[in-house]
């Protein structure tokens, strides 16, 4: 932790020594100070990871906890006094900044001086921690934790239940166990089951948690029934529950409601599940005997034990070692100790053999974990289990502790999305520096469902990314104990909002009002409710003078609060409403996310000043004008860009000029969005044309907004040639376009194109002919929404395909039969479609199976 605290100090250094900080006219007396500082910071950066590399244990130190605080504090005060200097704009908030400068200074050496002690006496050990020796290519064991491995008794016992033990009545089975114990694996097993999807009309998923939130099952299970719809959490509670009633209405549904805590939770929803005799069940895993007895159907409770040895040994197994063999016969037998000391919970099996597999096998490694895990074992099998899991965490690097730890950060079982949680890790600033900092944070998550500390919830269609994620409950507690024993940061809640303030040390020194000083050093707040009113908002925002993450996203707003001008520190901003974007934006100099969502306002114009924002990561403003970038010289040859831009999102065809491309050629996603009139000038202003420009661009979409009939005998887009579009591109999404089926043709020469999805009428006509040899790269194509009857194709048109996703075609009977010679399809999804086509899908699949290939998943 010590580490990250290091890196984000180095990083607030270097952006203010960079050439077009606003702050240089602050900072030019001090430039010397400033470099002085940084080349100790960056000795220190350098001392702590070798000084990692030797801490076997993994725990924190003496000498870390007061670098870490050293450099918390410094951080802290050059931000405070550089705030007090531009608002103030006097010659003692000068004075101040300069003093301030010295004391850190002095700070620093007396912290790099100890280090030094420490380095040259060569105290630590040579030995390396397990969390040095990690593997270079990872082992991916998401499809091993991802299935269960035992527990067959338990599960078919559940599918008996839920299907052919049949008698009409509504059914309430309870899953009852310990934390860790498997439960909710074992629900999904069966959730998923292709029985089950057979079986029932509708299913449906809920996280109820320990402070339970009925609006937030409502919608949890309204979305599962139906493709995700942000409009329900606009409505209450009663408009909630009748929504759900009239959807499980006359249909044979499954619902499934994880981790209940309490018979209250259970009495606040069961009145939402109709009673029609038609075969439906409910499954709801809990810790809670007595809720088990109040919600279930009388002798349908399923009580889960512990696993015996042969059960945990082959999970064990199944994560270390995947298919490989065992090494030798000591590694078995120090491998069966270490389960035997698991006594059987599956987290701690898990998370163990998690650490395991990520590591060199050496019997001196396997012997210090079993050893390790020895000391861990206690009576209370919760305690047991954190035990276990602070294990784990011991042996993370420190930028993987902070990313973990994070988890803490948001309400217990949330499901958290993974685009929202990177770049929340990014502007915390306590990544290791690389030049992709999404790449590494990505990295990071994915390091941490290696290990079986993180879980997946979703994935891409194409699966090659996660899309959701969360911490079981006891991480969850895990991480709230850490923060607390370490004083990491300091959560408050304050009730419709909560913050993340800095170390608690840091607060502690202050000798005024406790809760001011907390806010004026607050570094994140996240408003948890939408009940919040304007005039409440304002003066809460007045305090936080270092704010880096402002999330507003559930907070809707009528205007932009001008109090938000004055968070120069701002990194991340997440808002919601329909409002204009003022000019002054230009002053949060340091923003790298800007998002504003909106659902009923038209195309924004923003102020040519927006292009100041040049730390600027990640722009998506709903439909918005982005006017070309001002020019920074006398002679207009030079202009300004956005030189760390990511992705944009919802840009206006109408502003995707040639100059407003070059201002973003380090783009990696873009997505132009617009009414069928901003689409008008596409053709005058070379649109496609403009984009082969963008050398690093990998995901492209185009949506047309209010899509008429009107549009369907009028294309809003015309595709020039395949050479218009960068040779890098890997996704391309297209959404009420109207292209005819033939201009597809020129999209299948494009040479990288792996994923492409064709949405709501994004071709227009029945029939579809695509030419030999075309999609030579493609591996998922989606088909949403289209008026296609007619399908062809040949031999040699999509050779790679492995997914195949339909949903909505009405018209279509038939998938081509040459799908059955790709021998690398793994997948046909179809939603609401024909029966025809679903008898299709399943000939193919049977085709496959004849010729000897991996059967091909038909999910329906």
């Amino acid at each position: 932790m010590a580490y990250a605290s290091v890196v984000s100090l180095k990083k607030t250094i270097e952006l203010l020594l960079t050439s077009n900080s606003p702050m240089q006219s602050l900072i030019c007396d001090h430039i010397q100070e400033l470099f002085a500082l940084h080349k100790k910071v960056s000795s220190l950066e350098v001392f702590l990871k070798d000084f990692e590399r030797s801490n076997i244990s993994g725990k924190m130190t003496d000498l870390e906890v007061e670098i870490k605080e050293v450099a918390d504090d410094v951080e802290c005060t050059i931000q405070l006094r550089l705030t007090e200097d531009v608002m103030a704009n006097d010659e003692k908030a000068h004075e101040r900044l300069c003093d301030s400068l010295k004391q850190v200074a002095e700070d620093i050496d007396r912290v790099m001086k100890e280090s030094t002690k420490i380095k040259d006496k060569g105290k630590q050990a040579s030995k390396k921690s397990l969390v040095q020796k990690f593997s270079s290519s990872a082992k991916d064991i998401l499809n091993v934790k991802n299935n269960m491995v035992g527990r067959n008794d338990e599960r078919e016992r559940l599918l008996d239940d839920l299907t052919r033990g049949y008698s009409g009545e509504l059914k309430v089975i309870p899953v009852v166990g310990m934390g860790g114990i498997g439960k909710t694996t074992l629900a999904k097993e069966v959730y998923n089951d292709a029985s089950i999807c057979s079986h029932f009309d509708v299913r449906a998923w809920a996280t109820v948690s320990q402070q339970h939130n009925v609006k937030d099952i409502l919608v949890s299970l309204l979305n599962s029934t139906k493709e995700k719809n942000d409009t329900v959490y606009m409505k209450d509670e009663a408009e909630l529950a009748d929504m759900l009633q009239k959807r499980l209405k006359s249909r044979r549904y499954l619902i499934v409601l994880d981790d209940m805590w309490s018979g209250k939770a259970w009495d606040d929803v069961r009145l939402c599940f109709p009673n029609e005799n038609k075969g439906s069940g409910i499954l709801l895993t809990t810790r809670n005997t007595e809720v088990a007895s109040a919600a279930g159907t009388e002798n349908l409770s399923l009580q889960m034990g512990v696993m015996d040895l042969d059960e945990s040994w082959n999970l064990f197994q199944s994560i270390v070692f995947s298919n490989e063999e065992i090494p030798s016969d000591e590694f078995e037998t120090i491998g069966k100790q270490i389960v035997d000391k698991c006594q059987g919970l599956p987290l701690s099996v898990v998370v163990v053999a998690g650490l395991l597999s990520k590591s060199e096998r050496t019997i001196e490694d396997w012997e210090s974990v079993a050893k390790d895990v020895k000391l861990f074992v206690t009576n209370d099998p919760d305690e047991q289990c954190l035990h276990v899991l602070r294990l784990s965490y011991n042996h993370l690097t420190s930028d993987l502790k902070s990313c973990l730890l994070y988890f803490g950060v948001f309400p217990e079982d949330s499901e958290i999305s993974t685009e929202r949680l990177v770049r929340l890790w990014v502007a915390e600033g306590f990544l290791k520096p690389e030049k992709d900092l999404e790449g590494e944070a990505e990295n990071c998550l994915q390091d941490l469902v290696d290990r079986c500390l993180v879980l997946v919830r979703k994935k891409s269609l194409d699966d090659s990314k996660i899309k959701s994620c969360k911490v079981h409950d006891l991480i969850y507690e895990l991480c709230l104990r850490e923060v607390r024993s370490q004083n990491i940061f300091v959560m408050k809640d304050c009730g419709s909002y909560w913050t993340l303030g800095i170390p608690g040390h840091l607060i502690r020194r202050q000798t005024d009002d406790e809760d001011n000083n907390l806010l004026k050093q607050t570094r994140s707040v996240f408003f948890c409710s939408n009940y919040v009113y304007y005039h409440t908002l304002n003066p809460v925002l007045n305090h936080f003078n270092l704010l880096r993450i402002l999330d507003l996203s559930l907070k809707r707003l009528w205007d932009f609060p001008p109090e938000i001008l004055c968070l120069i520190w701002l990194r991340y901003l997440a808002m919601w409403g329909d409002f204009d974007i003022p000019s002054e934006i230009c002053r949060l100099w340091n923003l790298q996310t800007f998002i504003v969502q909106s659902y009923n306002w038209p195309s924004r114009e923003l102020s040519e000043t927006i292009w100041e924002l040049m730390q600027l990561r990640h722009l998506a403003l709903g439909s918005f004008y982005l006017p070309n970038p001002p020019s920074v010289s006398v002679g207009e040859e030079r202009h300004l860009s956005f030189p760390n831009l990511q992705t944009i999102s919802d840009l206006s065809p109408s502003h995707c000029t040639k100059e407003v491309i070059s201002g973003i050629l380090n783009t990696k996603t873009l997505g132009v969005c617009g009414f069928p009139v901003d689409y008008k000038s596409c053709k005058e202003l070379r649109l496609i044309e403009n984009l082969v420009h963008l050398h690093q661009l990998e995901t492209l979409s185009f949506e047309v907004q209010n899509t008429l009939s009107y549009i369907r005998k009028n294309p809003v887009l015309t595709i020039p040639c395949a050479k218009a579009f960068p040779a890098t591109l890997k996704k391309l999404k297209l959404c009420g376009t109207c292209l005819r089926w033939e201009e597809l043709n020129i999209i299948g020469e494009l040479p990288s194109l792996e994923v492409l999805k064709l949405k709501s009428d994004a071709c227009q006509g029945r029939e579809w002919h695509p030419i030999a040899g075309g999609f030579t790269r493609l591996k998922l194509l989606l088909i949403d929404a289209c008026d296609l009857e007619y399908w062809k194709a040949t031999d040699d048109t999509f050779p790679v395909l492995e997914r195949l996703v339909i949903r909505y075609c009405g018209y279509l009977k038939e998938i081509p039969v040459e799908f059955a010679d790709i021998h690398s399809l793994r997948l046909i999804g179809l939603s609401y479609c024909k029966p025809e086509l679903e008898a299709s899908a399943a000939r193919i699949r049977q085709e496959q199976e004849d010729l000897g290939n991996e059967p091909v998943d038909v999910r329906i």
